[in-house]
């Protein structure tokens, strides 16, 4: 079994609330863990749980180990449920673990009843901090989801296709999209070409036949199922003019690959869009990083109306941070006294070059470093 760096962190959480939420995509190991932490399961897209916990429920609340609820926006009536319990005994901690693959419904449910009661902790597919270093390629080839190649190769891309299918024809319209089937597929395709450029609704709408309001819910929707991140413009009263408009990504860089039709075999550093894809695929390795150590933090990228770019900005501890991505082997000095100039008019405490170096290097500040060096790097935020 693979240790989540995240099962620190939940474990914290229960001891200080009674109650945590575990949320993060379908099949991203979050009942795995959850198992791993003992205490009563049950399913609650299951009819059968559901009854068994009714029968249950006041062994539940009164017992002394953790109660576990899988896809707990299946049962909303549990919520009051939890909140009657949770106040009847406001001083016990650690008594149940919410699960849940849909942000929308969870947190609904969470904001009206569960507000000042509960923790939230976000899993991601794995991690690259989770695999050994000689697996990050297959990590970054073939995706984060533990069924999805990375420790099996032989599964891509058809798990990654029948994952897409099921979230269209299946997840996303019981969760609350309304939108059919063969569009949702064939907004992901749309949006697998749009990763790593800045976010236009009306473009994709044109394309579509769908108004621009209908292509932002729609990807409302996909970012709270954690499957697309648009990650924010940096906003400032800088001289230069800024682009506004977020960026947009796929979260998973093997549901990306697969959409680009990527085989496992074929050379993906021969693709036009590798570039994008290792961007991508480095940002939410840093931000899962963070988000898996309960680190706050707030990420933008930066670019003027002349094309200057940071690629990731990140504020963490009072401080501001510039990191450029590039996939070399040889970063080019130019390219760090480029960052340095970038970062200078963001007022940037410190600037590094993340790339696939093999020498890397940090000064006062600045640095040419690669994934493990930029590991420890956020490890010291």
């Amino acid at each position: 079994m693979i240790d989540r760096q995240l099962a620190t962190l939940v474990v914290a959480r229960l001891r200080a609330y009674p109650a945590v939420a575990l949320v993060g995509p379908r099949q991203s190991g979050k009942t795995t863990l959850a198992r791993t932490l003992g205490g009563s399961y049950y399913d609650l897209e299951k009819e059968a749980d559901r009854l068994r916990l009714d029968v249950e429920w006041d062994s539940v609340v009164k017992g002394r180990q953790l109660a576990v609820f899988d896809e707990a926006q299946e049962m909303p009536a549990l919520f009051a449920r939890l909140r009657t319990a949770i106040d009847e005994d406001r001083k016990r901690n650690d008594r149940f673990l919410l699960l849940g693959s849909v942000s929308p419904a969870l947190m609904r449910q969470v904001g009206e009843s569960l507000a000042g009661r509960l923790a939230l902790c976000e899993l991601t597919p794995l991690l690259a901090g989770e695999l050994p270093a000689k697996r990050w390629d297959d990590l970054w080839r073939f995706g984060g989801y533990p069924d999805g190649g990375v420790l099996d190769a032989g599964r891509f891309s058809e798990w990654q296709q029948f994952y897409l299918d099921l979230l269209a024809q299946r997840d996303l319209p019981h969760w609350g999209l309304p939108a059919r089937a063969a569009v949702l597929q064939r907004l992901f395709r749309m949006l697998a070409v749009a990763h790593g450029q800045t976010w236009n609704a009306s473009q994709l709408g044109k394309s579509l036949g769908l108004s621009y309001h209908t292509v932002n819910h729609y990807a409302d929707f996909l970012e709270q199922a954690f499957l697309v991140r648009r990650l924010p413009a940096f906003s400032a009263n800088l001289r230069k003019r800024l682009v506004k408009a977020p960026k947009f990504y796929w979260r998973d860089s093997g549901l990306l690959h697969a959409l680009l039709e990527q085989r496992a075999d074929s050379d993906l550093l021969s693709q036009p869009w590798v570039g994008a894809s290792w961007e991508g695929w480095i940002i939410e390795q840093m931000l899962g990083r963070l988000a898996a150590r309960g680190m706050p933090h707030q990420a933008y990228y930066l670019r003027t109306s002349d094309q200057h770019e940071i690629d990731l900005l990140l504020e963490c501890a009072g401080r501001r941070y510039a990191f450029e991505i590039k996939l070399t082997s040889a970063p080019a000095a130019f390219d760090l006294e480029s960052l340095g100039k970038k970062a200078a008019l963001v007022k940037a405490h410190a600037h590094y070059l993340v790339s696939r170096t093999r020498q890397p290097t940090t000064a006062a500040g600045r640095g040419s470093i690669d994934l493990t060096t930029c590991f420890e790097l956020l490890d010291a935020l």
